[in-house]
């Protein structure tokens, strides 16, 4: 290799780690940006958060601090995860306009949908669990407890527990993104996955049996969309197997 195309290839690989860098910076600023206008809303935020369980509580009872600091920074810890959250759209788009040149033309014309949509069915699995799972969750929780035992639960393992409910409910909603990636891939095929339903089931079942409590209507309110998403990725999957299919080779490669 000469000293010329080895200076090229040093230039080049400088040029992406900038934009990179730059790139990185840009999501950083987003976060950040978001996390300071919540901040002064941080009590009323995690008050918000805690409305499922502050109303099965029994009369008297109310949450908790054990740890000395809890108090600032359960709240705070909060507001960091909702500026991810919130600005996730714009992390998104950065990782993208750093990706996306190195893409084929209907490879970007596939990620686009795909990208937009996994942010949607992340924040529609979080929603579904704050406004229907943990009423049901919170409400078995309380009922439960022995007599004479005062629920008092501690702020920061509230907010543990139900940041663990929002990323499996969240992560649970992209069933369909993953069925098209892996058809769209040619790892597997629509026809594959709908004989594998019976699968599917027992699977979605016991992943609702081990994070939600051991009760039928929590289980299934987790099992069911996931079932129900992964009927609709098959038939997403079918459509854009028949879109690859109809669409001219040279067009695929430009």
């Amino acid at each position: 290799m000469s000293d010329a195309n080895r200076i090229d290839r040093e230039l080049t690989l400088i040029d992406h780690l900038l934009e990179l860098r730059t790139r990185l910076i840009r999501a950083v600023i987003a976060v950040a940006i978001v996390v300071i206008a919540l901040a002064p809303f941080a009590r009323t935020l995690y008050s918000t958060l805690s409305e499922p369980l502050v109303r099965h509580l029994p009369e008297g009872s109310s949450m908790i601090a054990i740890d000395v600091a809890s108090p600032f920074f359960a709240p705070f810890k909060l507001v960091l995860i909702l500026g991810l959250l919130i600005a996730m759209p714009a992390v998104i788009y950065q990782i993208w306009a750093f990706v996306a040149p190195g893409l084929y033309r209907h490879e970007q014309k596939l990620a686009r949908p795909l990208l937009a949509a996994s942010i949607v069915l992340f924040y529609a699995g979080c929603a579904f669990a704050y406004f229907l799972v943990f009423p049901v969750i919170f409400a078995f929780f309380t009922s439960m407890a022995p007599e004479g035992v005062a629920v008092m639960t501690d702020i920061s393992r509230y907010l543990d527990f139900v940041l663990a409910l929002f990323i499996a409910f969240g992560l649970a909603f992209q069933v369909p993104i993953a069925t098209i990636v892996l058809v769209a891939l040619g790892v597997t095929t629509p026809e594959t996955l709908a004989r594998a339903r019976g699968y599917v089931v027992v699977g979605a079942f016991l992943v609702a049996m081990l994070i939600t409590p051991p009760d039928m209507i929590s289980q299934t309110m987790l099992a069911l969309p996931v079932l129900a998403l992964y009927e609709l990725g098959i038939i997403a999957s079918r459509v854009v197997l028949r879109r690859q299919k109809d669409q001219p080779e040279d067009a695929q490669d430009s």
